[in-house]
């Protein structure tokens, strides 16, 4: 190979890369980047209450209206998107949440099975009734402020009343569901 097809190849290559260099500089005048006020995203937060939670969402009709139509093999179904943290059956194991058998009428805060509740939960005291199940179906964090449950709530109230039907039939002996008041 003589000097001439050196030169030759050698100023291909230099051609070449100087071709490329010419089209970055081109794209990068046409297709500039936008700079931005400031870094990253906004993100869409609902405004905490003064107490420092959520304010709950009241559910927007009576638990016991919609527990008359409620269906417990709908709300069994409803109920699988708990599963990945509550397990049902009686004597089931407690995952990330309590096991929920028989808990329509259990204190809150207590488990039957050893489950270490959250701090909150065992400051809020009472009863799971009918009304407080929907309250906190609702909307867990808005209910129990400081709660270790980072589940949203079901928005639906056909839903909620379904799931709560299917939580009262899971005792030894089911709760009676609520009679609607006239």
């Amino acid at each position: 190979m003589d000097s001439f097809e050196l030169n030759k190849i050698m100023g291909a290559v230099l051609g070449t890369c100087l071709v490329l260099m010419a089209m970055s500089i081109t794209a990068e005048a046409v297709f500039s980047p936008k700079k931005l006020e400031k870094p990253g995203y906004d993100i869409a937060v609902k405004e905490e209450a003064a107490g420092g939670g959520k304010a709950a969402a009241a559910p927007s009709e009576p638990i016991e209206k919609l527990l008359q139509t409620a269906s417990i093999e709908k709300g069994g179904v409803a109920a699988k998107k708990c599963a990945a943290c509550h397990t049902f059956e009686k004597g089931g194991p407690n995952r990330v949440g309590p096991n929920l058998f028989g808990t329509v009428n259990e204190h809150v805060g207590q488990g039957k099975n050893g489950f270490n509740f959250s701090a909150a939960m065992k400051a809020k005291g009472g009863t799971w009734t009918f009304e407080e199940l929907n309250k906190f179906i609702a909307n867990p964090k808005g209910t129990v402020p400081g709660t270790a449950m980072g589940f949203a709530g079901i928005q639906k109230d056909s839903e909620r009343a379904d799931v709560i039907a299917y939580l009262a039939s899971l005792a030894d002996t089911p709760v009676p569901l609520p009679t609607a008041a006239k």
